[in-house]
């Protein structure tokens, strides 16, 4: 069996028989966790070995586990920084900035594959214009140079730990006020105002970025579809101008910015035909129920590679990965980073 195009939630830290009868269906293909899922780590390794265990070839397991105010996972996990904060520090020092972009990204992705999750979305990409409230300090910084420095840099420590980065979010999601959870976002900007939200994306694809994930933004300028809708975006722009070859992935359907492509059928289907891999449906247990009994999508055998090659690797027990050395000097290196002042430079919002 294939994996299918739709990843789903769990209600709780176990796998209950209505959820275990949904991860065989065929159009699932991925198990996004949430904070109600983490009761432990030891409750949380195996309920991810069971995820894995359901179906063959086994589902992708994600989480978006950011650092800041976006883990979901802390108890037990270092408290991770804000991107901003690593921005901070790039402007104090660029290569002290870009060892703890890498050294932060390699952090959590140890930790975890150390429970087995192949893949964080993260990390956010989006350029602090001082606007997005939603963003905010999820932004490496102002100037795209920097960002893209950044997260190139976080892609690399992620990959140090045998997990691929998902870029996010596509084309970009800092130029405006709205929060996509709730409004749709409209950036009425020109292609052309738009290269430095580009840039980032750009650097890292060069660097063999695996995954991008969507917005739900409308740029009119551009195409009156939302990005994560729009064959323009994904794949005139993003796979043709950029020349991207990995997994995308649309964000939430279930966000409110979603329901502008009408129920959540129509809006799954016309995010599969603009071009996207997988499809996010969180905290919505009905709309997954509708989607499995009338969504009519054809096995993609490409973006099913695309998907598999996101499968993490060489991750170590927890045990094990604490008594390292690496783990050990990272932890060392986020203690200094969180005991130092709080700075505004870069940060765009003064």
């Amino acid at each position: 069996m294939s994996l299918g195009p739709l990843m789903i939630d769990l209600a709780g830290p176990e796998i209950d028989p209505e959820e275990r009868e949904l991860l065989q269906h065929p159009l699932v293909g991925g198990v996004i966790l949430f904070t109600r899922n983490f009761r432990d780590s030891a409750q949380l390794s195996a309920l991810v070995a069971a995820i894995h265990a359901a179906r063959t070839p086994p589902l992708l397991v994600a989480v978006d586990q950011e650092g800041g105010r976006v883990q979901r996972f802390r108890t037990t996990f270092s408290p991770l920084p804000t991107a901003r904060r690593i921005g901070q520090a790039f402007d104090l020092d660029a290569r002290e900035g870009l060892q703890l972009a890498r050294r932060m990204g390699w952090l959590m992705a140890a930790e975890l594959r150390a429970h087995g999750i192949d893949l964080s979305f993260a990390p956010c990409v989006d350029l602090d214009y001082g606007v997005s409230e939603v963003i905010g300090d999820r932004s490496f910084h102002a100037r795209a140079d920097v960002v893209a420095q950044l997260g190139v840099a976080h892609l690399h420590g992620m990959r140090d730990a045998g997990m691929g980065a998902t870029a996010k979010h596509f084309p970009g999601h800092g130029a405006v006020r709205a929060d996509s959870h709730v409004a749709l976002p409209t950036d009425r900007r020109e292609l052309i105002d738009l290269m430095d939200d580009l840039t980032p994306y750009r650097r890292m694809i060069d660097n063999g970025l695996p995954a991008v994930m969507m917005a739900h933004v409308q740029f009119p300028s551009v195409d009156a579809r939302p990005a994560s809708a729009s064959t323009h975006w994904v794949r005139g722009i993003l796979r043709g101008e950029l020349r991207f070859q990995g997994a995308v992935f649309s964000d939430d359907l279930s966000m409110r910015a979603a329901a502008a492509g009408g129920d959540i059928v129509a809006r799954a289907e016309r995010t599969l035909a603009a071009g996207c891999d997988m499809l996010p449906v969180c905290n919505d247990r009905a709309a997954v129920v509708s989607l499995l009994d009338r969504l009519d999508a054809q096995p993609d055998p490409v973006a099913h590679v695309r998907i598999m090659r996101l499968r993490g690797r060489d991750g170590m027990e927890w045990e094990a990965l604490t008594r390292t050395t690496e783990w050990q000097e990272a932890r060392a290196l986020l203690a200094r980073c969180s005991a130092a002042p709080a700075l505004t430079l870069g940060s765009g919002t003064a």
